[in-house]
């Protein structure tokens, strides 16, 4: 392949792709034909199953690296339909000419209007193609910055958020224009960014199902985006799990949290996301389980929570733990963690400290129990892209 330098650093130089002189076997044509100029997918040239052998070598070299963890067992995969996955889409608007709805460039603030996107739901697809018709008529409402959607687990209903500069008219009217082109619109949350003033039409929430549960999702709440492997995932990680008390961590609207009830004598949740947390406490209800549900970041909760647990499991944001609170939860000394990662560099750093490896961080608090992996699983929740999902099961050694 043929290449220009964009920009060059010590040990790193970014180029453009100029030519492919000679294919890989696995080069495929991309589905998209905004793919290479849309920021949303990285790998649609690639074979599916090559994305996902190439994702388990970034793991294990990143967990090497960085973690000083070598893994030479199994990875097992899991996969699903690698297009019309997404049950959730975000969306930037530029109301200057020439009007877009779309998405970000890569490493660019430009947004690209595209026509179609076929990693979203079917109907999440419906609702972009109507909303683009409208900014291509000049019928979005003034003032629009972006437009977050989600489906519910039917995909037959749809939440938007949409966040304006400032509301150009009563929030009444901006509901109205909405609502005429979107039938199945449910429920509706809008943001004047001047003001922080939020105003709500519908019930508030969508409704996910998943493992004979009904969980209540709100505008500003967390669900897991790929529709296919929801139960899969949900499966995979509390499964044949049972004993006297259970902890979960970032436990958002309880996916994890309501099944783990049902087989747990005692269940703790804890989560920073007030939202979040409010939805749990309704799926608790609904579930007629008994959780504790602490609503504190973890990092804090850590700080004084001692009681060994059975069971943690923890599904962390991009930043994961952190040395400090992988150290604090090591001491808790539960005899097993399950850790679903969404990025393989702060799962190395993690790992580093709960295995006690080299490359751990120096933290305050000395780690007085070490871990060693037992199982790891990749989840391939983004194809097309190069989000790795890993989940790690951990037993304590000492």
């Amino acid at each position: 392949m043929r290449a220009t330098v964009r920009t060059r650093k010590k040990k790193l130089v970014h180029t453009s792709l100029v030519k492919v002189e000679q294919a890989a076997a696995s080069r495929i044509a991309a589905a998209c034909p905004h793919f290479q100029v849309c920021g949303g997918c990285d790998y649609q040239h690639i074979e599916i199953s090559e994305q996902v052998r190439l994702k388990k070598e970034i793991l294990k070299e990143t967990l090497s690296r960085l973690g000083g963890i070598s893994w030479d067992g199994a990875i097992s995969e899991h996969t699903a339909k690698p297009y019309g996955y997404r049950n959730r889409a975000q969306w930037a608007y530029r109301e200057a000419l020439p009007r877009a709805l779309g998405y970000f460039q890569t490493e660019s603030a430009h947004i690209v209007p595209v026509d179609q996107c076929p990693v979203l739901s079917p109907a999440l697809h419906e609702t972009f193609l109507k909303l683009q018709e409208m900014a291509r008529a000049n019928t979005l409402p003034t003032g629009l910055l972006e437009i977050e959607a989600f489906a519910d687990s039917t995909d037959t209903k749809i939440a938007l958020n949409a966040a304006f500069e400032r509301f150009v008219k009563p929030a009444k009217g901006l509901i109205a224009d909405f609502r005429a082109a979107l039938p199945n619109l449910e429920s509706l949350l809008l943001l004047d960014q001047s003001k922080n003033k939020f105003e709500l039409f519908g019930p508030g929430y969508l409704e996910q199902q998943a493992g004979g549960f009904t969980f209540r999702v709100n505008h500003l709440s967390f669900f897991q985006v790929n529709r296919f492997l929801i139960e899969e995932l949900l499966q995979t990680v509390v499964g044949g799990k049972k004993g006297v008390f259970a902890l979960d961590l970032y436990a958002g609207v309880g996916f994890f949290t309501i099944p783990l009830a049902k087989a747990f004598s005692r269940v703790m949740s804890v989560d920073a996301n007030l939202a979040a947390t409010q939805d749990l406490r309704e799926n608790v209800k609904a579930a007629g389980v008994e959780v504790v549900s602490e609503n504190e970041h973890t990092e804090e909760f850590l700080k004084k929570f001692t009681e060994r647990p059975d069971l943690v499991v923890l599904d962390p944001p991009r930043a994961g733990l952190g040395a400090e609170t992988a150290a604090r939860l090591a001491n808790l000394g539960a005899p097993e963690i399950v850790y679903l990662s969404c990025d393989p560099s702060t799962l190395a750093r993690d790992l580093a400290v709960l295995t006690g490896s080299e490359r751990k961080q120096q933290t305050e608090t000395a780690p007085v129990h070490r871990y060693e992996l037992s199982e790891v699983q990749l989840f391939d929740l983004f194809p097309q892209t190069y989000h790795i999902e890993t989940l790690v099961r951990l037993r304590r050694v000492t």
